[in-house]
């Protein structure tokens, strides 16, 4: 696979490769990609839990506490 990576981006990664925060250009960038992912994936969570509303989600919450424990599904 082949990536076209503009030259200031470059020479920033090869700043942090000289400064030992990497091994090498293909460590970095996999750190780099695998960050991005991450955080896109946490932006999801936060977009999708705040279409939640809190007051229902406190009312079955509380629901389920008041339930006998031996009525609770096993695990």
């Amino acid at each position: 696979m082949a990536v076209t990576i503009d030259t200031q981006i470059l020479e920033a990664l090869d700043a942090l490769i000289a400064a030992d925060r990497f091994p090498n250009r293909s460590q970095a960038v996999e750190a780099a990609l695998a960050d991005k992912i991450d955080r896109l994936r946490h932006t999801r969570l936060a977009r999708e839990a705040a279409k939640l509303d809190p007051r229902q989600e406190q009312a079955e919450a509380d629901a389920g506490l008041a339930m006998d424990v031996a009525a609770w599904p096993k695990y």
